[in-house]
């Protein structure tokens, strides 16, 4: 009796102790998923396609980690060797920032210099970078009801504790990256952080059982703050040649960066760096780039319509605030409203674009998501510029039907809305389809393709109106010096102004194929061969 009762209480300590280890197996396996999508996010954007191919594979590797771990289990139903898996699984997954920096430093200048063969070739190889690591993780669970199981009356009883368990480290390893640790340490980081939790609890649990062998994979640690120390410096992605970086940060959206050319212009890249979100120099107002032609979107109104009649402006993609900036200059401080989802680019801009109550006083800024935000705002505006859509991918709920609507509820008598769409030079499909989106709310649409970019500017009025609008309220005071950069910017989106599409594409809130659009276009353009010539603008 006494020996049945001692073995008793160490199976209860054993099992305790299993149960620990397979919550924070789960833990890890799930943040493990989340800061792939970012690791891979930071250089090849979160679209729908990248997601996909995270999950999917992780699915895969965790299905084969089940059969593995099952009949691994039935071989050697040890807790030494259930432990060894785990310590090797923490080193591996420790291990895959640190292999994967050089090859994700690699994409990313190839993502600039769009050779899509080593861009795509790097996409796979982080990829499977996570195969080995994701699998012996996958190998935790089943292992685990093995040894827990002693009494087959209460093997579902078992089972369900440790997916319970698992499951619930797993809601927690979900939450914690994105919202927490990656804004806060960075995404490399981590990963080592959560590798090294992981490695701590598998070290204490081979401790009890064959503590030599715990001994022995110290070096693993050691050589994992030996090569970061090595590898994990400098910046994910170089700055542009002849210029400097001057800030870097992951925020929970996005990896942000701002670089200074010779000239003292800064910009504002994002993730992939493919578009130059923001533009700021202390002595010039015009870039010749997409935010210029913002100004030009209320003059589609039938004239007479001169600048005393902009009242005010919502900026729903506020960026680093170039619109913002160029509006206050050529209407003075009207009251603008920016919206931006993510708090680590206002501070971006706060910092390094002038975007302050000195440069900026009449801008309130609001850190939301655009759709949500405006439904709050009590405000009609004179425009709602829209500047949120992150080449290539875009959010589908600022692309529908019923957000044109919230949008149309937002605007004065001769309100518009501008909108920043992007094309190629042969593809001009989503443009199309966002016209005819448009078309379902505003009786008119017109379009500027901005010079030298793959940008669109759609502008949509309240009333029916005509393209000719542009060169009417232009006359009304051409002959004065009193607004230069407005005569210089209409005078452009004159010789700009394109006929509209139509498409057969209506985007609604119940059906929004935006991703699969703008994937289709994205793929026609790399197979065209044209690659040398994308820099698009955000």
């Amino acid at each position: 009796m006494a020996t049945r009762i001692l073995t008793t209480a160490s199976s209860t300590t054993s099992n305790t102790y299993l149960y620990i280890t397979v919550f924070f197996g789960g833990m890890t396996t799930l943040a493990v998923e989340l800061s792939a999508s970012r690791l891979l996010g930071n250089v090849f954007g979160n679209s729908n396609l990248v997601w996909a191919n995270v999950i999917g594979l992780i699915l895969l590797y965790l299905t084969v980690g089940y059969f593995i771990g099952g009949r691994w289990a039935d071989r050697s139903p040890h807790f030494t060797t259930f432990y060894r898996i785990i310590i090797w699984a923490a080193f591996l997954n420790a291990l895959i920032p640190i292999v994967a920096r050089p090859v994700i430093t690699t994409a990313a200048s190839a993502v600039v210099d769009a050779e899509a063969a080593l861009a795509l070739g790097s996409f796979i190889s982080v990829l499977i970078l996570f195969s080995i690591p994701i699998t012996l993780l996958g190998c935790v669970s089943p292992f685990a009801i093995r040894l827990a199981v002693t009494d087959i009356e209460h093997s579902g009883q078992t089972s369900g504790h440790i997916y319970a368990l698992s499951t619930l480290g797993s809601l927690l390893g979900t939450f914690l990256p994105g919202l927490l640790l990656i804004p806060a340490i960075g995404t490399f980081q981590t990963f080592i952080l959560f590798s090294g939790i992981l490695y701590g609890i598998a070290f204490i649990g081979l401790i009890k059982y064959e503590s030599r062998a715990a001994v022995r994979s110290l070096w693993m640690p050691i050589a994992i703050a030996f090569l970061a120390s090595l590898v994990l410096r400098g910046p994910l992605r170089p700055a542009e040649a002849g210029a400097k970086l001057l800030f870097e940060d992951e925020s929970a959206y996005n990896y942000i960066q701002v670089q200074e050319d010779g000239d003292g212009m800064r910009y504002l890249y994002l993730n992939e760096g493919q578009g130059v979100h923001s533009q700021w120099h202390p002595d010039q107002l015009m870039y010749q780039g997409t935010w210029d032609y913002f100004l030009a979107a209320p003059y589609f109104n039938n004239p007479p319509y001169t600048p005393e009649d902009v009242e005010s402006l919502a900026i729903i993609g506020l960026a680093g605030g170039t619109i913002a900036r160029q509006y206050t200059a050529v209407y003075g401080n009207i009251p603008i409203d920016g919206i931006e989802i993510d708090p680590g680019i206002v501070e971006a801009g706060e910092r390094f674009f002038g975007m302050n109550e000195t440069e900026l006083p009449n801008l309130t800024i609001y850190v939301q998501d655009g759709r949500y935000i405006l439904k709050q705002i009590d405000r009609d505006y004179s425009i709602i510029a829209i500047d949120a859509y992150r080449p290539p991918y875009i959010p589908w709920h600022l692309t529908t039907v019923e957000f044109f609507e919230e949008v149309r509820e937002h605007l004065s008598d001769n309100g518009v809305v501008a909108i920043n769409v992007g094309r190629t030079n042969t593809d001009r499909r989503l443009v199309d389809a966002l016209t005819t989106t448009m078309l379902e709310v505003f009786p008119t649409i017109h379009a500027i393709d901005v010079p030298n970019s793959f940008n669109t500017i759609l502008v949509g009025t309240m009333t029916p109106t005509t393209s000719t609008n542009l060169i009417n309220n232009l006359n009304i005071f051409d002959d004065t010096e009193e607004f230069p950069i407005l005569h210089d910017v209409l005078s452009a989106s004159i010789e700009n102004t394109v006929p509209v599409v139509t498409s057969d594409i209506i985007f609604t809130d119940n059906q929004a194929p935006v991703e699969t659009l703008v994937d289709s276009i994205v793929l026609n353009f790399l197979l065209s061969g044209d690659l040398d010539e994308i820099r698009p603008e955000d």
